[in-house]
């Protein structure tokens, strides 16, 4: 496999990895040497126990992700023991930051004040409490908030007939231990209440192999458009070497996957040419060949399951790609107006309607998570995309 290809794949979780576990090794150290130094021996050695055990867990966590290694164990324990390892990864740096802030900026003597000390355990409590809250937050509530996201999207020279036209998008469903058919039908039903005239399919129907992929086509056969139901691969049908058997199961169900290929569909008096690619791999330059899908003279749509294709399909002449991947970055933060997650080191095309001279690209948040069954700031959606002549 090419470097660049394994660096895309595997560099960003080990680096993740490494710094999790550094966080948690320097934050042992700082105890022992610090707050704990003239503590119990027993308690300095529980301590010690306590963080190689964490940091093995975090690390065969880590592991779980890879097939060679998941296959081994039931699917619900590969996906939720990764899951709720990596959340604990996640929540103990957390706890490391806000016993920091404790210590250097709470640790102030209340002078026999009443008041004072009353304030500062309510700082302390509130310190240690965050983490808690908002990693609840984000998997008991943010992550089944799904949502219907409506976006009109103003394109000069919109041919007449295609003003108005509605297109519904369901992307990043990842149909697993993290996300029940339940859930998906509560989507399905969302998007044909839009009574949109396209449905669309950006890929990460599952999230690895094992995963139900027969039970998401099934219910993906559900969805209603008038001019039918399009889709294209993503980067975890690829992984889970599935994208053949859901192209072919997906055919017979009603359910069009463009692989390399247009579909040109007619609306009124105007064409509409629908192309797709398979998820786009560091492998080789963005679209090669995909050019030769642009149909001059209609309205090139791409569907591109990663959106850092962009500057190329809209050099290759198409006017609107539509994609996913990113979850709107699943977790982001805001700190001094800056939009912190995950997904910014890839693309900076995130979340939501991005344009680039004539052309535009909408990416949506998805459905399903990744990884941990988190979502902070960036609540699940189905998308409602409205063309506009302008």
């Amino acid at each position: 496999m090419h470097w660049r290809f394994l660096a895309s794949r595997y560099l960003p979780e080990l680096i993740s990895l490494a710094l999790v576990l550094v966080a948690q090794g320097a934050s042992t150290l700082w105890i022992l040497r610090g707050p704990a130094a003239k503590a119990p021996q027993w308690l300095r050695r529980a301590i010690g126990v306590c963080a190689a055990a964490s940091m093995t867990l975090i690390t065969f966590a880590s592991l779980l992700r890879y097939y060679r290694v998941a296959h081994h164990f039931p699917r619900w324990f590969a996906t939720w023991g990764r899951g709720i390892a990596i959340t604990w990864a996640l929540w103990s740096v957390l706890l490391v930051a806000a016993f920091a802030v404790s210590r250097m900026v709470l640790r102030r003597r209340p002078d026999f004040s009443p008041s004072r000390r009353r304030f500062l355990g309510l700082a302390h409590t509130a310190v240690f409490g965050a983490p808690a809250a908002v990693i609840g937050y984000g998997v008991f509530i943010e992550r089944f908030r799904l949502r219907l996201r409506e976006e009109t999207i103003a394109i000069p020279g919109l041919p007449a007939d295609l003003h108005g036209l509605r297109i519904v998008q369901l992307t990043d469903i990842h149909l697993s231990p993290f996300l029940t058919v339940e859930e998906l039908d509560r989507a399905i039903d969302m998007a044909n209440e839009t009574r949109a005239h396209l449905g669309l399919v950006t890929g990460d129907l599952i999230t690895t192999r094992g995963d139900p992929l027969d039970a998401c086509l099934v219910r993906l056969a559900r969805l209603r458009a008038d001019a039918g139901i399009f889709g294209c691969m993503g980067n975890h049908e690829y992984y889970a070497n599935a994208e053949d058997y859901a192209t072919e199961r997906g055919a017979q169900l009603g359910l069009r996957f463009l692989r390399s290929e247009a579909a040109p569909l007619r609306f009124g008096g105007a064409i509409l040419n629908l192309a797709g690619v398979d998820y786009q791999t560091f492998r080789e330059p963005y679209l090669l060949g995909a050019e030769r899908l642009v149909r001059p003279g209609a309205f090139n749509v791409l569907l591109s399951h990663n959106p850092d294709v962009f500057p190329v399909a809209a050099r290759q002449g198409y006017d609107l790609t539509i994609a996913g991947h990113t979850h709107g970055g699943q977790v982001r933060v805001e700190i001094l107006r800056q939009d912190l997650n995950i997904a910014r080191f890839f693309t900076p095309y995130v979340d939501g309607l991005y344009q680039r001279g004539s052309s535009s690209i909408f990416v949506s948040r998805g459905i399903g998570t990744i990884a941990l069954p988190v979502r902070l700031g960036a609540p699940p959606e189905v998308a409602l995309l409205r063309l506009c002549r302008t």
